[in-house]
Order: structure tokens, then sequence, then C-alpha cells
């Protein structure tokens, strides 16, 4: 019998201000279809408000090439260490993996910052792949959002 369960997990430098990423997830998802459009293309509160742990969030999305949506509860929100942590409840992610979680983490490191992501999961079974497509799109958009902040 194969593992359901796993865990992945990416770790690199930001250049751009960790504060400001920190934000941007926390309190401001919604600006980022603004900033990385060609990612993300919406994201509303269903429930609460931004920047509060327990609201529902729900995302759209693209994963390679394809429209996706996510809904998400927010779990955890620590201002002070700099991470954030989002349970997905509904959507493409839901139809293959019974349990999702994301979790973003932001240390400073010298001049810069190692930010962290890390995928917890659970596939529905065997058939389902590991998530690096998800991972893949979690580097990608935070390569893109540090861009735009030196750019900017």
């Amino acid at each position: 019998m194969g593992k359901l369960k796993g865990k992945l997990i990416a770790e690199f430098e930001l250049r751009s201000s960790g504060d400001l990423f920190h934000e941007m997830f926390s309190s401001r998802p919604h600006q980022l279809k603004d900033v990385i459009p060609h990612h993300i293309q919406g994201c509303e509160v269903h429930e609460g408000q931004f920047g509060t742990p327990g609201s529902v969030i729900f995302w759209n999305y693209t994963l390679d090439g394809k429209p996706c949506v996510a809904k998400e509860i927010v779990e955890a929100i620590d201002f002070e260490n700099k991470t954030i942590t989002f349970n997905v409840i509904e959507g493409d992610l839901a139809e293959e993996y019974k349990t999702f979680k994301i979790t973003i983490d932001i240390k400073p490191e010298g001049d810069t910052n190692l930010v962290k992501w890390t995928l917890d999961y659970e596939k529905l079974h065997e058939g389902i792949g590991e998530p690096v497509k998800i991972l893949a799109l979690a580097i990608k958009v935070t390569k893109d959002i540090e861009v735009e902040h030196l750019n900017a």
C-alpha cells in the first residue's frame, strides 16, 4: 500500500521586503490579482475579513494554463513571526486531496529573508500524484511578487 500522507517544502531567498510579502498573503491577498494576474485572477472573502484567522477565502488561480479555484480557511496568522496557514476546504485540490494545508513562513536572513512554503496533504487514493505543480506555482508566485516589489 502506498503512502497517502505527505509534505513538500520549498525554501529560498527573498530579496524584497519580508514584511510586505507576508502582508500580501495575510491582509491583502485580494491585491495579488493586480500584482500577478497571470497566476492569481481573484481572491474574495466569503466569511470574516482579510487578515483574520477563521476567515474563508475563495481564490481563482491558474495552474498549467488551466483555471482553478480554491476555498480556504485562514487557519492561523502570526504577524510577529510572519507565518500564515491556509486550510483548503473546497475546489480543485479537494478533488484529489482529503486534506491540504499551505503554510508560508518568512524569516529574516541577514540582508534578505527566507521564504518557506510547506504543503501538508493527504491524497484521496494512491493514484493521485504528489502536488509538485502546486509547489512550483508557489515558487513562481513568490519570485514574480519579488520582481514586482523590487521594480516598484
